[in-house]
């Protein structure tokens, strides 16, 4: 069966095109935004990896910013 997943504001678009590469799932527009179609499993799998590249990256920023302050 076929699941849709939302996607949230703020995934780039590499970050958006390694998890389609990575993973099977597909992305269709609609007329409320992006969305991820593929299995339960594949769009948990695809979820956490999305939410794991966000964290690296604001954690990148963060640490960016403490070295500027100081």
């Amino acid at each position: 069966m076929e699941y849709e997943m939302s996607l949230p504001n703020g995934v780039g678009e590499q970050i958006l095109a390694y998890t389609i590469e990575k993973f099977e799932v597909q992305l269709k527009h609609t007329e409320y935004g992006p969305v991820l179609l593929g299995t339960e499993e594949e769009l948990e799998n695809a979820k956490d990896f999305i939410v794991k590249s966000i964290n690296e990256r604001l954690n990148e920023l963060q640490g960016n910013n403490k070295e500027t302050k100081k």
